[in-house]
């Protein structure tokens, strides 16, 4: 065995710790008590959710309160961060390791995570406070030291975080952008390392304002694009959709027997990769996205807190079922090919052709890698400005784009690496939410009378009195 290979194997069994069975009735009281605390938001209030996000996308944008960018900017720099290869190369990765129940899984997580983030950015943009700069800093950093007092806890969110943003949303990014564009353009891996730190250094150097210019547009158009090229690929065997949602909800509840250069899968297995990529995916509870949302311009928590509801609902049970589709109707889990190549081979055997289903399939993984990297790269350097201080902020930026040339080769365990840091970012924040549910409950309880919102500022203790 191999250095690289023990050293994978040895993070993997690390990974397999942490992201088991106490994290994962943590991650389920949480969505079940935050469900209950509410009425089962997820589903009563989503006509609200829906309709004060998505509804109102044409309507004129007027500023609604302080911030440093518009709640729509907030939601796409959010979604820039939420939607990269966690959607196409982690749902293949979690149908690979553990079959297409992991799908199911991701769903579950996906229903509890809607009310999750409904509350962490409530949290967030209700203890959001502004820096020495005049900038907004907000999130889970934030609402656990100012709610709880816990700033011990807040310390080791913010090492994570800091962390885990160079592989989350860097490392694993680049890596599958570099084999992307090697298999449908032979590319080197080196030229689109050096081409990755040029384009994100471009955006970011300018901070979250031209961040969430370039996420407003790029977003949409890349999540269109992707679920457009996945109804291509599935149309060509919409006979089998039927079957794949049988092997899903099926693979859910029983083992999984091995399949072409499928490996077979447990129970345990499929529950454990679908909430790994299903947190890596909507991000629901990991506490990243408040981060992004709480810099909104917004006069009431709840109101961008919709944002999030939102984001997940189309994350995860709109995008990822897509690409789990495409993947499962093609047969591509079964060839035994890594999780990129299995993606793209699920476009280039379709009827649109080996050359234009790769393309297709390279240039989606690039642009949705490329947001996230510019999301992430935010909510790292937010998670060290809460460590150092603003000065950092610059520093961080710089140290962000080497990374990306490093990642491009693929040298390092870029998924292994990702899902333990992972857990040591959703474990604090999933600990603050639960604890904070009775201020959060109390702030969304207050909105839904049409009570007007008191900000933490005013009167620190008015929602845990109301609590």
């Amino acid at each position: 065995m191999s250095t690289y290979e023990l050293v994978t194997l040895t993070l993997q069994r690390i990974g397999a710790i942490v992201w088991g069975p106490p994290t994962w009735a943590l991650l389920g009281v949480c969505g079940l008590y935050l469900s209950f605390k509410t009425g089962w938001f997820q589903i009563t209030k989503a006509r609200v959710y829906f309709g004060e996000t998505l509804g109102k996308l044409f309507q004129k944008k007027e500023k609604l309160g302080k911030g440093d960018i518009t709640p729509f900017q907030a939601f796409t720099t959010a979604m820039s961060a939420t939607m990269g290869v966690g959607n196409l190369v982690g749902s293949t990765t979690a149908i690979l390791f553990g079959g297409p129940g992991a799908i199911f899984w991701m769903w579950i997580i996906g229903f509890f995570g809607i009310t999750t983030k409904f509350a962490e950015i409530t949290l967030a943009v209700h203890y959001r406070e502004t820096n020495a700069k005049g900038m907004i800093l907000g999130g889970p950093m934030k609402y656990i030291e100012k709610g709880l007092g816990w700033k011990w806890l807040a310390v080791i969110f913010c090492i994570a975080g800091s962390i885990a943003a160079f592989g989350i949303g860097n490392m694993v990014q680049a890596n599958n952008v570099a084999g992307a564009m090697e298999t449908a353009f032979a590319i080197p891996r080196p030229a689109t390392g050096v081409a990755l730190a040029l384009l994100v250094g471009i955006v970011i150097v300018g901070g979250v304002k031209r961040v969430g210019k370039v996420a407003e547009r790029a977003v949409p158009f890349f999540a269109i694009l992707m679920i457009v090229g996945c109804i291509l690929v599935t149309i060509q065997n919409i006979h089998l959709v039927p079957n794949a949602f049988a092997l899903i909800v099926g693979g859910a509840f029983t083992f999984q027997g091995a399949t072409g250069g499928f490996l077979g899968a447990t129970i345990a297995t499929a529950i454990r990769y679908g909430l790994m990529r299903g947190i890596f995916s909507n991000e629901a509870g990991l506490g990243s996205a408040p981060i992004a949302h709480a810099a909104a311009e917004t006069n009431h928590p709840c109101k961008q807190g919709f944002w999030g509801a939102a984001e997940v609902v189309l994350d995860t049970h709109v995008v990822c079922t897509f690409v789990a589709l495409a993947v499962i109707t093609s047969g591509s889990w079964t060839m035994g090919l890594p999780a990129t190549a299995t993606f793209m081979y699920a476009f280039s055997s379709s009827f649109i052709g080996h050359t234009v289903g790769n393309a297709l399939a390279a240039f989606s993984i690039l642009g949705f890698a490329f947001t996230t990297m510019l999301g992430w790269s935010f909510y790292g350097e937010k998670c060290l400005e809460y460590l150092t201080g603003p000065k950092s902020n610059m520093f961080y930026r710089v140290i962000f784009l080497p990374a990306l040339f490093i990642g491009s080769f693929g040298v390092v365990p870029v998924w292994a690496i990702a899902d333990i840091l992972n857990a040591f970012m959703a474990i604090p924040n999933i600990i603050g939410v639960i604890a904070l549910t009775g201020v959060f409950a109390a702030i969304a309880k207050s909105y839904f009378k049409g009570e007007k919102y008191v900000p933490y500022s005013e009167d620190p203790n008015y929602y845990k009195k109301k609590n």
